[in-house]
């Protein structure tokens, strides 16, 4: 394995905004990170603003990429995943699916049904983050936060968090920051598609 490639939809339009993410969500996916480096192999973790643009570039890359580099897909899954597969609820999605032919299954990831519960699976951190007057009551309290709808997730966000000195949750200042500070372990103890990212990629990099 020469290195590791990650293509996640978000981070805006702005460089600014996609570095932040990049920070952030690397913060998160750390454990792997240096797994990766301690081999002495190639970390990049591209943020691609839109699903679709994230779906493009990594395809693109697939058709670039030397023999043994591992290239990934990671977006929100944006609704429940009843198909078996990423890879079949990518092709089956309303509004038009994403032609995946050839593509492993271990390529595609899923933040389900958006990254939001990811950060939600913490509250913990996310009561150091927001400090006095975050409503740790109003998060989701289900094991399995993957059957929380999304816009569930975001409501709950946003009254934990309004009446803090930071304010309502806000993707743009606030997602890149808070990944970096929560347990992955509570994320992937409670999101299945969370485990499958840390165990499948795990797995690989320590196959070299």
């Amino acid at each position: 394995m020469t290195g590791v490639r990650i293509y996640m939809g978000g981070g805006g339009n702005s460089t600014g905004e996609q570095k932040r993410l990049r920070t952030g969500m690397s913060g998160f996916l750390r454990e792997l990170r240096e797994k990766v480096r301690e081999n002495q192999r190639q970390w990049r973790l591209v943020p691609c603003g839109s699903r679709q643009q994230a779906y493009e570039k990594f395809n693109n890359a697939r058709g670039h990429a030397r023999e043994d580099e591992i290239i990934i897909l990671l977006v929100d899954a944006e609704a429940p995943v009843t198909a078996p597969t990423p890879v079949e609820h990518l092709r089956t999605r309303r509004g038009g699916g994403w032609d995946l032919s050839g593509v492993d299954e271990n390529q595609v990831h899923l933040m389900v049904q958006t990254m939001e519960t990811w950060i939600v699976a913490d509250s913990d951190a996310l009561a150091v983050y927001y400090g006095q007057g975050f409503r740790a009551n109003a998060l989701p309290s289900r094991r399995n936060l993957e059957e929380e709808d999304k816009t569930a997730v975001a409501s709950a966000l946003y009254r934990a968090t309004e009446p803090t000195r930071k304010g309502k949750y806000h993707k743009i200042g606030h997602a890149a920051d808070l990944l970096a500070l929560i347990d992955p372990a509570k994320a992937r103890r409670r999101c299945r598609h969370c485990e499958r990212l840390f165990a499948t990629l795990g797995a690989a990099v320590a196959a070299g």
